[in-house]
């Protein structure tokens, strides 16, 4: 590759994962563009969750490689493993919000974990990540007087507050009703499109799929590796794999192309 611009993100090779001798998912080699969003797909209890762990550090995977911008993550040592953990952001599942600490303090821990800002640096930042999410007045309050959006929001302005090179969510429509579902899609967009963000987005959730995603991998829960490679819509309309299929279709969706289809976009 002729350019850091064309080299992944994000790189996975031939990446297995799982518990003890218990293979989750095996075999797994993807790609994660600079600038794109990227759906790790699959039915509930396929391994989605665990391969992401083994993205952003959390779980050492059994075989195979991560690398980050190039760089192989788990060859590292851990203490270039800390720093690279620093360009990764992550909003968990249940948000995973500090119940005794003020929205402004969720959101400040990284900056004073891990910058030598002062104090008066650190709250313009903070600031700024929270208005970015949509939250300019949120700061005072403790995270259970904020709504399941509001939350959600709130962890992602922490998530945001190192400026990441890679974004990971896990299920981030998981307890939203459609408009805060349909809200926390649309600042996903905003991010990638008004900052250039990197984005791996893990979800089942085929609204939020079709609307923010430009590239995927469909993981099998039966077969234990990936059987389909390209855009959710793409997948969607264009590969035949009837697990596929029938995960696509599930909400009624017509097949509106052909069903044939090749490594992108097929089985």
């Amino acid at each position: 590759m002729d350019s850091d611009r064309d080299r992944p993100k994000l790189l996975a090779q031939a990446l297995t994962v799982g518990y003890g001798e218990t293979a989750v998912q095996h075999d797994l080699s993807f790609a994660v563009r600079p600038g794109s969003i990227f759906a790790i797909m699959g039915p509930s209890g396929c391994g989605k969750s665990t391969v992401l762990k083994s993205l952003i550090g959390l779980r050492r995977p059994s075989a195979g490689t991560v690398q980050v911008n190039g760089e192989d993550y788990w060859a590292a040592s851990e203490a270039r493993r800390s720093q690279l953990d620093q360009r990764f952001g992550m909003l968990f599942q249940n948000d995973a919000l500090w119940s005794s600490m003020s929205v402004a303090d969720n959101v400040a821990l990284p900056l004073r974990m891990f910058t030598q800002l002062d104090n008066a640096s650190i709250d313009a930042l903070v600031r700024l990540k929270l208005a970015l999410v949509g939250l300019p007045r949120a700061g005072v309050r403790m995270p259970a007087e904020l709504s399941g959006g509001m939350r959600k929001r709130a962890a992602l302005a922490r998530a945001l507050s190192l400026d990441p090179e890679i974004l990971f969510f896990d299920e981030p429509s998981a307890g939203l009703d459609p408009v805060n579902a349909a809200r926390l899609d649309d600042l996903i967009l905003e991010l990638r499109d008004g900052f250039n963000a990197t984005v791996v987005l893990v979800s089942h959730e085929l609204s939020s799929l079709f609307a923010v995603c430009d590239d995927g991998v469909f993981l099998d829960a039966e077969t234990k590796t990936a059987i389909a490679y390209g855009s959710p819509k793409a997948l969607r309309d264009n590969c035949a794999h009837p697990s596929v299929h029938a995960f696509m279709h599930r909400d009624g969706t017509v097949n509106a192309g052909s069903t044939t289809g090749g490594q992108n976009g097929g089985s």
